[in-house]
């Protein structure tokens, strides 16, 4: 299944600026995958102990330890996005009630898609999104092909519409695993400020960059400062 790079929804095309293009250099083009394998590869025995420890917590409580969200993946392909579950089963049903009970919560949904004070949220789901442990099993989805060990935020298709302008250059790349919003105050960042972080980060895709990103993601989760 695959979106329209140009729509967000039908009936309502978004303008795209001709420069607007994806990077293509030797390392956006061919470099980045070979990072994101070798990279991946060198984690995978660190994270599968700690994906299978928590896994095993989480199972106690529930039907299932992963959970597998669709997200907009590169060139508008629906993926999986593979998680840690940090929310009780009935997860939906408690998000609808919550936004149909509560205009305030209503509004901050549709402002930032998240919650500060998520009700559909576990007790060890918290300790997950604080330390972004949560999201280990997406090596997963990097060894598929799916995304990349750094990259824009993966969104679901009603974010899509908020990227605006950008919209074509989020859907020329795979979304990444951590980036330059999760690695730069996410809590204190608006959502346009992050699109715009996305769009630079793109613009501006080297080695260096994502390797500095990578080190930075691991003392963002050392400090479990997440949500």
């Amino acid at each position: 299944m695959k979106v329209d790079a140009f729509t967000a929804r039908p009936g309502k095309p978004i303008p795209i600026h001709s420069s607007w293009t994806a990077p293509q250099g030797f390392y956006a083009r061919f470099g980045k995958r070979i990072f994101d394998l070798v990279g991946a590869i060198l984690l995978l025995p660190i994270a599968a102990p700690v994906i299978v420890a928590f896994w095993v917590m989480i199972r106690v409580t529930g039907p299932s330890g992963f959970f597998a969200h669709e997200r907009i993946g590169r060139n508008g392909r629906i993926l999986k996005c593979w998680k840690l579950r940090t929310m009780v089963p009935d997860a939906e049903a408690r998000l609808e009630k919550q936004l149909s009970n509560c205009e305030k919560t209503r509004a901050e949904w549709n402002s930032n898609f998240k919650l500060e004070k998520d009700p559909r949220i576990t007790r060890i789901g918290h300790f997950l999104r604080r330390s972004s442990l949560d999201e280990l099993p997406q090596i997963w989805n990097v060894l598929c092909g799916d995304m990349s060990l750094v990259g824009p935020r993966p969104v679901v298709m009603d974010e899509l519409a908020q990227y605006g302008e950008y919209q074509a250059l989020y859907l020329s790349c795979r979304p990444g695993v951590t980036g330059v919003w999760q690695t730069s105050g996410r809590n204190d960042i608006s959502y346009q400020e992050r699109v715009e972080m996305d769009a630079g980060y793109i613009r501006k895709m080297a080695l260096m960059h994502d390797f500095g990103i990578v080190l930075k993601t691991a003392l963002v989760v050392a400090k479990a400062t997440g949500k």
